[in-house]
């Protein structure tokens, strides 16, 4: 067997054992949830591993944490993972009222938790809008932070906009078919968060708003639970925030800070993502210079699934993971 053949083989074997290693259908029965009471509410935490800790941060805002532990739960063989439920959202418990809701809040317990917990530094894993509560922690905290990974993220309630405005145009262009729909029921003072506009917009191909390849899909566990949280999204994002961001989003903006963060940090970027565009996740590399940036050219909003050879060799070496 030559040198080369044996290299290509191990390769092999690492990419397969590398793949594997995050498509574990099993992953969620290895976690138990802990609840902790903050302020009042039950907040469901998961933790498992040892090592540098790492907090996993889900999107949405209305998101439990699911999908991501689907993702990145195995890093609990090197890691100590920590995996939760922002209030309002998934096993977590509600708020009494939803003004509750907010990023500054999202923040703030994640500070909450890593002083439960007891960890001195930790690392941030954002995604969509996890990278927001991530940045504004690791800007208000900042020797807390070890890493910070941004995933598919927004640097401001501005570019949160922005990005609306771009997928608007863009579904209003290749769709006009489907788009006279929304055109009628806008005219008519309906919000995106209102029936039947929420379920017409809703129906447009996700190949053009989170996904490049349409056949992946995140893994989810077999038990019940709450994937969304409406109230909260309407609450963080606003009532018509589909075409009008406005709650507590709207006054998010990191650009001038991101440079004074002083956790090592990696921005990845997916080429096709019509949720957090090429056109301003790029921007990163102004207001964040000494950031590692990557465009994930064959993938939507969703790099760690539609290139998993890539994200996952990327994310180990980046977090120095063996």
């Amino acid at each position: 067997m030559t040198s080369t053949l044996k290299a290509l083989l191990v390769f092999a074997c690492f990419t397969c054992s590398t793949i594997y290693s995050q498509t574990d259908p099993n992953i969620f029965v290895k976690f138990e949830s802990k609840f902790y009471v903050i302020d009042g509410y039950k907040i469901n935490v998961e933790v498992l591993g040892e090592g540098d800790p790492i907090f996993f941060l889900p999107g949405g805002p209305g998101n439990s944490h699911d999908y991501m532990q689907g993702a990145f739960g195995q890093y609990y063989k090197t890691n100590t993972v920590v995996f939760f439920d922002w209030l309002g959202r998934g096993k977590s418990d509600d708020a009494k009222d939803v003004s509750e809701y907010s990023v500054e809040a999202d923040v703030e317990l994640i500070e909450k938790l890593r002083k439960l917990l007891k960890f001195d530094k930790i690392s941030l894993v954002g995604h969509s809008y996890g990278t927001v509560p991530a940045q504004a922690y690791a800007i208000k905290y900042k020797d807390n932070v070890k890493n910070m990974v941004l995933i598919n993220g927004f640097h401001s309630g501005a570019m949160w906009q922005a990005n609306c405005d771009s997928y608007n145009h863009y579904a209003k262009t290749h769709f006009p078919e489907k788009w006279v729909a929304v055109d009628s029921l806008r005219k008519l003072g309906y919000v995106s968060s209102q029936e039947p506009l929420k379920s017409v917009y809703g129906d447009f191909p996700t190949k053009y708003i989170y996904y490049h390849n349409t056949t992946l899909k995140s893994k989810v566990p077999k038990t019940t639970y709450r994937g969304w949280a409406g109230d909260v999204y309407t609450t963080i994002i606003g009532k018509d925030g589909d075409f009008d961001v406005s709650g507590s989003m709207i006054n998010q903006d990191y650009r001038q800070q991101l440079k004074d963060i002083k956790a090592k940090t990696l921005i990845v970027a997916g080429r096709y993502d019509g949720v957090s565009t090429p056109e301003f996740a790029v921007q990163y590399k102004t207001f964040m210079p000494e950031a590692q940036f990557e465009m994930f050219e064959q993938s939507g909003h969703n790099p760690y699934l539609e290139e998993p050879e890539k994200f996952y060799a990327l994310f180990d070496n980046f977090m120095n993971i063996k």
